[in-house]
């Protein structure tokens, strides 16, 4: 079997691995065994190509690998949706009890419940939005 067809076979292996353990290092030695497969290719002697594997597996592994774990541990930058909304302050439109009640968040109305179920909060008052249950925004009164 040529050397290229068992780098090949070797990258895609640790590319599968890769898919399983989501470390960022299996993928980044399956880069590096399909370059040596590259190298093979063109006919680079066996001593060499293990050579190339060391030389790619070890600097993407020690640059480029900590670069992509970095950037996967971000921590989001901007809510979206209806996470957006949680914190923001609202306008009660009518009495929001533990059972139901209508607030206008950003402009836009929304069926609400009291946060804590024994309160009861009349129209015009200004809560806050502790929570959204399905497209009902779960609201506490502001002090």
């Amino acid at each position: 079997m040529d050397p290229w067809l068992i780098w090949l076979i070797v990258a895609a292996v640790l590319a599968a691995a890769e898919i399983f353990t989501l470390t960022a290092a299996l993928g980044l030695l399956s880069a590096a065994a399909l370059v040596t497969a590259g190298s093979a290719a063109v006919g680079l002697p066996v001593p060499f190509q293990f050579l190339v594997f060391a030389l790619v597996a070890t600097v993407t592994v020690v640059f480029v690998r900590p670069l992509a774990v970095r950037h996967v541990l971000q921590p989001q930058v901007a809510r979206f949706g209806v996470d957006a909304l949680v914190g923001r302050a609202a306008y009660v439109v009518s009495e929001v009890t533990g059972l139901d009640g209508r607030v206008r968040i950003d402009g836009e109305e929304w069926t609400a419940r009291a946060y804590d179920e024994t309160l009861v909060i009349p129209p015009g008052k200004t809560v806050d939005v502790m929570e959204i249950s399905g497209a009902t925004a779960l609201v506490y009164p502001r002090d």
